[in-house]
């Protein structure tokens, strides 16, 4: 690994901002770094994604790191390098697991391991993306691969072997709303929202350990005078049981008919999912993980739960997993950061694993 070359091409698609659904510029420029170390066979596919493709023979070996980040447009994408960390919003959480991509066209590109190699930076995976770029890559892909390996920046010893089950609402309240004393008595948009609120977060107490729920945004009203005509609220509901999601939404079903009044409206819409899976931990491309990274030096390796583009394959039954290029801190804020020295390792881990999963047998 280059690591000066790997930092260098980081900041460059750092520097670009790149939220969810915006993603085209950084693409453009993943592009252009991904020919510069000889990966011509690179472009962007109809739903955005970065699709480079070192040749082989088939089945194809898929490795992903998604180019979105949380952080809107106009937040200073300012990057600060010490002597053991690198600072700066969304550089754990994707950048450098994009930047590793490249990385790793230019050493693949100059010796093959065999196998047909897909290295994709993918669209929407934060936020209301609905984990969109991996859904069309899977499409695309199907089940005849060898595996999809998808990167993130965060995590070193942790291997993602199983997917959250997610599912996302927002819930709208509109009104004829007024003036607050002429048209006393009213509904109020925001007066019915919060008793939904009230409602929801207070059945929640005895199932906090099936099922977690966050309302992650809420907004409306015109003034302090004035009697709401709107408002609305975004819910995050999370579980490792599908099954307690499904009843989770009969009862938001069945509360937002309850709470309907004869002068307003509550409309409720399912805005995202990401479908629940695993692979065993057992299994071939587990086993090899845990082999890469303890060969790399990397300590007290675990098995967990999470949320990231892997969701879509494992769902499937498709043989996937998760994994991070290196330790740091603060993600999704402003105060993000990645440790340096342990890049070394992540990645030869991450390199290992690549050329053992794509190595031709016939040839060896």
């Amino acid at each position: 690994m280059n690591l000066e070359r790997l930092l260098a091409n980081a900041a460059q698609l750092h520097a670009i901002p790149a939220p969810t659904f915006h993603e085209h510029e950084r693409a453009s420029r993943l592009c252009e770094l991904m020919r510069t170390v000889g990966a011509v066979d690179t472009a962007i596919d109809p739903a955005g994604n970065v699709i480079t493709t070192i040749p082989g023979i088939d089945p194809p070996l898929i490795v992903s790191a998604h180019l979105d980040t949380v952080f809107d447009v106009d937040v200073p994408l300012t990057l600060r390098r010490t002597e053991k960390e690198l600072h700066g919003p969304g550089i754990g959480d994707n950048t450098i697991a994009v930047a590793a991509l490249v990385e790793l066209a230019a050493e693949l590109t100059q010796t093959p391991p065999g196998h047909r190699i897909v290295l994709a930076g993918n669209v929407a995976e934060e936020g209301l993306g609905n984990l969109a770029g991996m859904r069309a890559l899977v499409d695309r892909m199907g089940r005849d691969v060898i595996a999809y390996l998808v990167l993130e920046g965060f995590s070193q010893n942790i291997l993602v072997t199983r997917g959250l089950s997610i599912r996302r609402y927002r819930i709208r309240v509109t009104t004829r709303g007024g003036h607050p004393w002429a048209h006393a008595g009213r509904p109020s948009a925001i007066h019915i929202l919060t008793s939904l609120a009230h409602a929801i977060t207070s059945r929640l107490r005895w199932q906090r350990s099936r099922l977690t729920v966050n309302i992650g945004r809420i907004g409306g009203g015109t003034s302090i005078n004035t009697i709401a005509s709107s408002a609305f609220m975004d819910i995050d509901v999370r579980s490792l049981h599908p099954s307690a999601i499904s009843r989770f939404d009969t009862f938001l079903h069945q509360l937002c008919t309850t709470k309907a009044v004869d002068e307003g409206r509550i409309n409720l819409e399912r805005i995202g999912e990401r479908p629940a899976g695993e692979i065993a931990p057992d299994a071939p491309l587990v086993r090899m993980a845990i082999t890469s990274l303890q060969k790399a030096g990397i300590p007290s390796i675990k098995m967990a739960v999470g949320s990231t583009d892997a969701n879509i394959p494992l769902s499937l039954g498709y043989p996937s997993i998760c994994m991070g290029l290196t330790r740091g801190g603060n993600a999704h804020t402003t105060e993000e950061f990645i440790e340096l020295d342990p890049l070394h390792r992540g990645y030869a881990a991450l390199l290992d694993l690549v050329r053992t999963l794509a190595a031709d047998a016939r040839g060896s």
